[in-house]
C-alpha cells in the first residue's frame, strides 16, 4: 500500500510531560486514516507536528514521500477542533480572504465558495457577518474554507463538535466523498461509531505511544471474542459438553434468542449444527467487537488526565 504521510519514531516533550513517545504512523493515499485516543493522549501534538505548527524534538515526517519542506503545508487543509474565524467579519469576503491565503484567485475563490455554498445551503448568508451565523453553520463555513483549496491531505479534528445528526451524517458523506475523488484524510475523533462508518486504518494512541494500529476490520478481527448470536424457532438447542455456553437466551414472537460463546475449536459449522432437527434456523452470525468495545478495552479508565503545559487533548 503507497502511504502519503508517513511519521517515524516521533518525540516530542513539553517540560516535565511527554507528549509523544517514539510515535510512528503511515497514512495511506487515498484513505481515511483514523488518530484515535483518550485526552491527553498526544493526538493533537502530532496533529500540530503534522501541520508545522510545532516541531518534533526527535523523528522525522515523509510528505508524499520526501521529508517534509515548509512548502507542503500549501498542499493540507486542517480543521483544528478550535475554530478560528473571525465574528465580526462578513462570511463570504472572509471566506475569499482565507482563500486567497490558499494560492487561490479572486476569481477562482468565489466560484468555488459558491459552489459549496449552494451545497451546503448557506449562499444567503454570504453578506452576513459570522457571529449572525448558528455554530453548526459557522462549522460549515469552516469546512468549506478547508477543503476549498483541494488540498492533497485533509485533517480534519473533532469535525463533527456541535452538529445535529442530519448535518453530520452530510459530513461524513462529504468527507467520503474527497476520499473518493482521492484526497488523503486524517480524522481524529472519539466518536467510535464515526470510525466504523469512515475510516479505513485506524491508530490509537494512549499515554503518548501508538497501542493499537492497522486496518480496521483486520482490528476488528483480531479482538473478536469467540460470541455468536442464534435465533431458531422455539425449542431446545442440543447438549455437547464444552462446545458452547449459553451467555444469554431470550423468548419472543415465537422465536429463541441465544448469545453463545464458541469453544475455539468449534467450526461454525459445527455450531449451527447444535440445533435440534424440529427447529428451524433463522439466523446465526458472530458478534463483531465494535470500535468502542476495543478502544475501552485497551485503553480502559486508564487513561492519562490533560497537562496542562502540554495543552494536548
Amino acid at each position: 500500500m503507497n502511504e502519503f504521510l508517513i511519521a517515524r519514531h516521533i518525540v516530542k516533550r513539553y517540560a516535565q510531560h511527554t507528549a509523544l513517545d517514539d510515535v510512528s504512523i503511515a497514512v495511506p493515499q487515498g484513505k481515511v486514516f483514523g488518530l484515535l485516543g483518550p485526552n491527553g493522549a498526544g493526538k493533537t501534538t502530532l496533529i500540530r507536528i503534522i501541520n508545522r505548527i510545532t516541531a518534533p524534538d526527535s523523528g522525522e515526517v515523509l510528505f508524499d514521500g520526501h521529508p517534509f519542506q515548509a512548502d507542503d503545508v500549501m498542499n493540507i487543509g486542517y480543521l483544528p477542533e478550535e475554530r478560528g474565524l473571525y465574528k465580526k467579519m462578513k462570511v463570504g469576503e472572509q471566506a475569499v480572504y482565507l482563500a486567497r491565503l490558499k494560492g487561490l484567485s479572486h476569481a477562482e475563490a468565489v466560484s468555488r465558495l459558491q459552489h459549496w455554498f449552494r451545497k451546503f445551503g448557506i449562499m444567503e448568508w454570504w453578506n452576513r457577518k459570522l457571529e449572525e451565523l448558528s455554530k453548526g453553520m459557522q462549522q460549515k463555513v469552516q469546512f468549506i474554507i478547508t477543503v476549498l483549496h483541494k488540498p492533497q491531505l485533509l485533517i480534519f479534528d473533532e469535525p463533527f463538535s456541535g452538529f445535529d445528526p442530519v448535518n453530520a451524517e452530510i459530513l461524513k458523506r462529504e468527507i467520503l466523498a474527497l476520499r473518493d475523488e482521492g484526497h488523503t484524510v486524517i480524522f481524529s475523533t472519539h466518536n467510535m461509531a464515526s470510525v466504523e462508518e469512515i475510516c479505513d486504518e485506524i491508530a490509537l494512541i494512549n499515554h503518548s505511544k501508538v497501542v493499537l494500529s492497522g486496518n480496521v476490520n483486520d482490528v476488528r478481527s483480531r479482538h473478536r471474542s469467540g460470541l455468536y448470536e442464534l435465533t431458531c424457532t422455539a425449542g431446545q438447542l442440543q447438549t455437547r459438553p464444552g462446545s458452547y455456553e449459553v451467555l444469554r437466551h431470550s423468548s419472543a414472537d415465537g422465536l429463541d434468542t441465544y448469545l453463545l460463546r464458541k469453544d475455539a475449536a468449534l467450526s461454525n459449522s459445527a455450531l449451527a449444527a447444535l440445533v435440534a432437527a424440529d427447529v428451524e434456523l433463522r439466523s446465526f452470525c458472530e458478534q463483531m467487537p465494535s470500535m468502542q468495545e476495543i478502544f475501552l478495552k485497551v485503553v480502559g479508565a486508564d487513561a492519562p488526565p490533560v497537562p496542562e503545559a502540554a495543552n494536548d487533548k
